[in-house]
């Protein structure tokens, strides 16, 4: 005879490893950084099951909803690894909003999801505040999210992250590329370094090579370079959206620059890009010396220096530099887009 199983009496959530009062303290805590992000529009705060915004529809003839979801890749391994949750959750905001931000729409609000193993508050904290810190970069509202503790799905010291923005353009200044022909040219602002994408390159890199993450990288670390929150261009771009025509914009995320800018250029046309119109930053030297990467591939998997790239007419790139240049935001003039036939790559890169 087998004997029988004793049943356990008493057991509760946290038995299981889920701390609800965690969970609660957590939310307390972010109240103040969540409610700095608030903005014309926002309709409730925390704790409700779901956040309100109401859309100015006064201000919009035809307004279009756009919405971007993403996450931040492996450089959350890289950020566990060197214990620097703060900034994270920027990367985590700019990865929404700039891919929406290319259809010209101004990022209204942001939701996040954090999941773990075991809820870390003071970790979770500063991830969060993080992503409040990039809403106020964005100009958005962080309006709700979700925590979740799921023992048996991540391990102790892990976390995951995922986000959720939404924003408006009206209907006759959506950025489509349509317009783009022969001739446009590309106008680059710089990144300030990859950043989330091609993380598991660049942990695969920093496995072969040894190289420590606290080795000195101009003035900085390796490790500072390589976890530099991603640039978010709102702030930058939305003015220049209302001063200028942009008939296109591309943000450099994975794929790099060969992958990301012909996504916006219509069939038929293609790319000559001159490499020598920018300098690859010191992070992108060190990935393509010590990983031995090629030229083709650092170009078709990183950024290399050149976060987005506005498309315009020949005739109004001059007045667009100038505009950025009175705003502090340097740009490179990266090349133009060409005629493109099935016997050569879509994208050509030369060195002048």
């Amino acid at each position: 005879m087998t004997g029988k199983t004793q049943i356990p009496s008493g057991l509760s959530y946290l038995d299981a490893g889920v701390d609800i009062d965690a969970g609660n303290e957590l939310v307390e805590r972010i109240k103040p950084a969540v409610k700095s992000t608030n903005r014309p529009g926002v309709v409730t705060g925390l704790g409700g099951f779901g956040g309100l915004f109401q859309l100015d529809i006064e201000r919009y003839k035809q307004p279009l909803l756009v919405s971007g979801t993403d996450g931040v890749g492996t450089k959350l391994l890289l950020a566990r690894q060197l214990e620097r949750h703060d900034t994270i959750g920027i990367d985590l905001v700019a990865m929404c909003v700039n891919d929406i931000l290319t259809c010209g729409a101004e990022p209204l609000f942001f939701l996040d999801y954090y999941a773990t193993g075991k809820l870390k508050i003071d970790n979770a904290q500063a991830v969060i505040e993080g992503i409040a810190e990039g809403c106020r970069q964005a100009g958005c509202a962080l309006i709700g999210g979700e925590t979740a503790e799921m023992p048996g799905m991540y391990s102790v010291e892990e976390y995951d992250l995922a986000g959720f923005t939404v924003g408006v353009v009206d209907r006759p200044q959506l950025i489509d590329g349509s317009r783009i022909k022969s001739g446009h040219v590309l106008l680059g602002l710089e990144s300030s370094g990859p950043h989330s994408n091609g993380y598991s390159l660049i942990r695969k890199v920093l496995e072969i090579s040894g190289d420590e993450p606290s080795m000195p990288l101009d003035d900085h670390t390796l490790g500072d370079a390589l976890l530099a929150p991603t640039r978010i261009y709102v702030k930058s771009l939305l003015p220049l959206i209302q001063q200028h025509p942009l008939d296109g914009l591309a943000h450099i995320t994975g794929g790099g620059i060969s992958e990301n800018i012909v996504r916006v250029i219509p069939a038929g046309l293609g790319l000559e890009i001159d490499l020598s119109s920018w300098e690859f930053p010191a992070v992108f030297k060190w990935l393509q010396k010590r990983g031995g990467i090629d030229e083709q591939e650092m170009l078709r998997t990183f950024n290399c220096g050149i976060g987005m790239v506005i498309l315009v007419t020949a005739g109004a790139a001059d007045g667009i530099c100038q505009t950025l240049a009175e705003a502090d935001e340097p740009v490179h003039r990266l090349g133009r887009v060409i005629k493109h036939s099935d016997t050569r790559p879509r994208v050509r890169y030369t060195h002048s």
